[in-house]
């Protein structure tokens, strides 16, 4: 499908009637040698502002990501503006995606495209690089709410830079569950083989799943399970539904709370879902919370391990998530082996193209 197909016109938002022209330079300047003195100390004065100061101040470096006048609006593009752009009956699909993700960001639009929902999503980026590769391929599709965190340590599960990347997450929740949407997030290791918003039965505030691999009936209970051996729940942050209500927009707040108080340090590598659990658990008793069907929405440790439960319940499964399997390549091989790695011979359906 060609990429065209993907894309809405942005009916000016930031259009800039006025581009920046680049200055002449005088007749009458000097001539400076690169080799003298004071060329070399011009230099190394451009690498300490480039290198030292600009990393400070926030501003994304030349060196990070290129930007051609065309893409560098984008980072004047707000969360309120994208999510008005891209949303469809008050309804976003959200992700979360630094650049080493983008790979596995076009499987799962290619898999959203195919149950024709990709026009709802909206791509937060976690670094400018990202922001200006999907908005250059989707113009309009992709965010960055500032400070961008470190993109090289982003993806690694564990450390410090994937505490700071997966903690903003409920942050963007709440903002868009306070513009009035209802807000749909998933992990983008994850891959869409049916529709999934017929299986969100009734109007409850939080729809979310279960990370447990142990086998459920098929008509299980949706309410929250019972507390696990560290008094938490095991509840997946991986692919949350949400509608505007009071209730969700607690729970984003409790989260927020709970990784307040849960900071990462080298002696406790934390990441965000127990917050999540604990905020759940907290606030079980104030909001309207939905357990999906396991069926439906397996977690990783069931769906890739479990072949008889698979064959079993043939015909039911809605999302698949790759987790309990950490690294890129061992993610993309069995992606591959289960014939669900879509972009080594489906990348035209994906809004992005090929990458």
């Amino acid at each position: 499908m060609p990429t065209f197909l993907h894309q809405r016109p942005l009916h000016g938002i930031l259009s800039d009637p006025y581009p920046l022209s680049p200055r002449q330079s005088s007749s009458s300047q000097r001539q400076i040698s690169l080799f003298s003195r004071t060329g070399l100390i011009a230099l190394l004065s451009v690498l300490l502002i480039l290198g030292v100061i600009l990393p400070w101040t926030g501003t994304p470096s030349i060196f990070s990501a290129t930007k051609p006048a065309s893409l560098a609006k984008w980072q004047q593009y707000t969360l309120p503006q994208a999510v008005a752009f891209v949303a469809k009956n008050k309804t976003v699909i959200v992700c979360a995606v630094s650049q080493p993700y983008l790979p596995f960001l076009s499987n799962w639009l290619i898999s959203i495209s195919r149950q024709k929902h990709q026009d709802k999503v909206l791509v937060i980026a976690e670094d400018y690089a990202t922001l200006y590769k999907v908005n250059e391929k989707w113009p309009g599709h992709a965010v960055l709410v500032p400070p961008a965190p470190d993109s090289q340590t982003a993806h690694k599960f564990g450390s410090q830079g994937f505490f700071n990347f997966t903690s903003r997450r409920p942050r963007h929740l709440l903002h868009i569950l306070e513009l009035g949407y209802n807000v749909m997030y998933n992990d983008v290791d994850m891959v869409w083989l049916q529709d999934p918003f017929p299986y969100l039965k009734g109007n409850h505030d939080v729809y979310f799943t279960d990370d447990m691999a142990a086998v459920k009936p098929l008509d299980h209970s949706h309410d929250l399970p019972p507390p696990g051996k560290k008094g938490r729940t095991y509840i997946c942050s991986c692919m949350i539904f949400m509608r505007p209500t009071d209730g969700a927009k607690l729970v984003m707040k409790k989260w927020i709370e709970e990784l307040k108080a849960q900071p990462w340090s080298r002696t406790k590598k934390a990441n965000d879902q127990p917050a999540f659990n604990w905020a759940l658990n907290k606030t079980a008793g104030q909001v309207d919370l939905y357990l999906l069907s396991q069926a439906a929405f397996p977690t990783g440790g069931l769906y890739f391990k479990n072949q008889t439960w698979v064959q079993e319940t043939k015909g039911k499964h809605v999302i698949i998530h790759n987790n309990y399997i950490t690294g890129f390549e061992k993610k993309i091989k069995r992606f591959r082996d289960y014939s669900l790695w879509l972009v080594d011979d489906h990348a035209s359906e994906s809004p992005l193209g090929k990458l």
